[in-house]
């Protein structure tokens, strides 16, 4: 037989303590509104339970309907930080008016003199309601959850059903709350929580900040594109699943013409504003399976895995007519921006850096050509 009122004081001081090294965790780093705000959700939990372990000591009726609501407010605090962390944008509309209604009635229920058995199987099943929602949040479908995500899920499901049959044997008038197994179960259920969340939103946050340290390594800042690194890397390995599967593998070299007067007629910020349009275009017009990433300046590359040569004169065709109807809007009047393309087929027994050189030298004959135009590269062999 579990010590219940013990078991409940070490939960509430070890959801503190979560709380307080959370604070110093994040003390003087990037500000997290989730990180925050779940925090302050473990803090009001152990609150909560410091107060259930009170109780029994103060003699105060009060103290059931104020334990009920803070149970309320800080549960809800906790599926807020979840809804923020992963990016709901319309959570309010939904929590915000629940949890105010959940809190009107158990308020409610309290003021009535409510018995504590149908009180606490009352907040208990609100508190069960709202652990699904965060399982439910965590185990989603639509979105393809890390392992971690999954334990944390798992864990949160455990608990609301724990509480669920904590809930149901409450109002069973044969037991005497507080020492029945289904309540023994729940606070276990409850320790669980605190370690496994305590420590699995941390490690969710840092699995969030590396993901985006690895955006940031991998992406152009200003284009959102694949930079040269990332680009290259991508390409690599289409070059080597084209050799293994025998599928022809396209490359296209890609310039914007006379960049260098919109910077000097327009500004460099109208230059910047060119180069996120044609970037759009590009992510706009290119299928799924097909690569594109920008080299430097306004240079541009890509690769079309499965693609033979006539094939890629047609994608950069499309392309550039693309690029012509995109329009650059300036201090001045709107810029039509024209692209030059230079197109080959990879040769099986070529390097990525030879097709790209090749690429590149029919990029150069466009633009010598007279720019606003595709020209496909000499073969391999041609070339001595």
């Amino acid at each position: 037989m579990i010590d219940i009122p013990s078991f409940v004081l070490a939960l509430g001081v070890g959801n503190i303590a979560f709380a307080v090294l959370m604070a110093g965790y994040t003390h003087g780093a990037a500000p997290s509104p989730g990180l925050r705000l779940w925090m302050w959700a473990r803090f009001g939990i152990g609150l909560c339970q410091l107060l259930g372990w009170s109780r029994p000591y103060l003699d105060m009726p009060a103290l059931n309907g104020v334990e009920g609501a803070s149970w309320i407010l800080a549960i809800s605090l906790e599926v807020a930080a979840y809804c923020i962390f992963f990016g709901f944008e319309r959570w309010q509309r939904v929590l915000v008016p629940v949890s105010a209604l959940a809190l009107a009635v158990v308020l409610a229920a309290g003021s009535a003199g409510a018995p504590v058995p149908y009180l606490t199987a009352l907040v208990a099943g609100v508190v069960a309601l709202f652990a699904a929602a965060m399982a439910s949040i965590l185990l989603r479908p639509r979105r393809r959850a890390s392992l971690l995500q999954r334990i944390i899920g798992v864990n949160d499901a455990v608990f609301a059903v724990s509480v669920v049959v904590w809930a149901v044997g409450c109002l069973d008038s044969e037991g005497p709350p507080g020492q029945c197994t289904a309540q023994e179960y729940a606070y276990m259920a409850g320790y669980l929580l605190m370690i496994v969340n305590g420590f699995g939103f941390l490690l969710l946050c840092k699995e969030k900040d590396d993901a985006e340290m690895a955006r940031l390594a991998t992406t152009d800042s200003l284009t959102g594109l694949p930079n040269r690194h990332a680009f290259l890397e991508r390409a690599e390995h289409a070059r080597q699943a084209a050799l293994r599967q025998r599928q022809p593998l396209a490359l296209a070299m890609m310039d914007i013409d006379h960049f260098k007067q919109i910077n000097d007629r327009f500004g460099h910020a109208t230059g910047d504003e060119a180069l996120v349009v044609f970037a759009r275009t590009l992510r706009e017009t290119l299928r799924a399976h097909e690569t594109v990433g920008r080299l430097g300046g306004e240079e541009f590359a890509m690769v079309l895995p499965g693609t033979d040569l006539s094939g890629a004169v047609q994608a950069a065709e499309r392309l550039r007519q693309a690029v012509r109807e995109a329009m650059v809007i300036t201090s001045v009047t709107p810029y039509t921006m024209t692209v030059s393309i230079g197109v080959v087929v990879l040769d099986p027994n070529e390097t990525l850096g030879m097709g790209l050189a090749r690429a590149d030298h029919a990029l150069y004959a466009a633009k010598s050509g007279g720019r606003d135009r595709v020209e496909v590269g000499r073969p391999q062999q041609q070339r001595a």
